[in-house]
């Protein structure tokens, strides 16, 4: 049951990071260094860290 909770709390901030950077300007993400092809990875890594 907690893995399932979990679980879903890490989607929330998956999907709540790739709203938020989605709603950035071009330029927004390009003085932060991001392009638009990178926010699904850098949300994975929010949600569950780094797979380095």
């Amino acid at each position: 049951m907690q893995r399932m909770q979990e679980n879903r709390a890490r989607k929330a901030v998956y999907r709540q990071t790739v709203r938020e950077l989605s709603a950035l300007t071009t330029r927004d993400l390009d003085d932060l260094g991001i392009s638009r092809a990178m926010i699904p990875h850098l949300a994975r890594e929010a949600a569950w860290g780094s797979s380095d």
